[in-house]
């Protein structure tokens, strides 16, 4: 009985072309659509720190295929950001955060003339215990959102110490955010309105505007709490 069971595991993988939904790993599918591994679920390799060519040397904790950000001894380790830069893509990855979490997601992340390291950031938080999410206008420091920049529509998260899934599709100027599956945030960088929003915004006296750039990294943020990342995932689109 248990030959005849190892072999109808065996013949679903082979009609299946994969194992399936394992984590850090592409199914079939996704290799032939061009996805790509960030995080091989064991190292960082192919990330580094910004301004430097290797990771931080601590901080960032990888265990069971899971990595996450943690102070060491009360102090940070930083940031982390791909090797490669990115313009067309499609961005996969999944979070999941302690009570009073703060992170984010960065693309488009590079150095201005003027302002310095910065990037485009969707907003991993915990919109109920965090206080940077009561500041900001009309909720755009929350979740999902264009940090202080755009809000996104109703959206659906998971419970504190559950998985979410962020995505990130960004084609030419227009940019859409998703949350498990939904689309939250559509919004387009060369729009008379995205340009309005960078002048209300933090990022105002950036030059040249903030996100009129072409490509960039993509950066998981070290803000001091407690946040895990795995299936990190990208797809550059043609």
């Amino acid at each position: 009985m248990k030959k005849v069971f190892v072999f109808l595991v065996a013949l679903l993988f082979t009609w299946t072309g994969s194992v399936g939904a394992q984590d850090n790993q592409l199914t079939a599918k996704e290799k032939k659509e061009g996805w790509v591994l960030l995080f091989n679920g064991k190292n960082l390799d192919g990330w580094t720190s910004v301004g430097k060519d290797i990771p931080p040397a601590f901080g960032w904790e990888i265990e069971d295929g899971v990595m996450t950000v943690r102070k060491q001894d009360g102090k940070r380790g930083g940031d982390i950001i791909t090797r490669e830069q990115y313009s067309d893509f499609d961005l996969k990855v999944d979070f999941r955060i302690t009570k009073g979490a703060n992170s984010g997601i960065k693309y488009f992340f590079t150095k201005y003339e003027k302002g310095g390291w910065l990037g485009l950031e969707y907003q991993i938080m915990d919109d109920e215990n965090h206080p940077d999410g009561k500041l900001g206008r009309d909720g755009n420091r929350l979740g999902g959102g264009l940090y202080d920049m755009f809000p996104t529509s109703a959206k659906k998260v998971n419970p504190i110490g559950e998985w979410n899934q962020a995505r990130i599709v960004a084609k030419g100027s227009k940019v859409t955010h998703y949350l498990n599956g939904k689309k939250i945030l559509t919004f387009d960088r060369s729009s008379q309105l995205y340009k309005e929003a960078w002048q209300l915004s933090k990022y105002k006296n950036c030059q040249p505007m903030f996100g009129d750039v072409e490509k960039g990294h993509i950066l998981l943020q070290d803000h001091g709490d407690v946040v895990s990342f795995k299936n990190v995932k990208i797809r550059v689109l043609k």
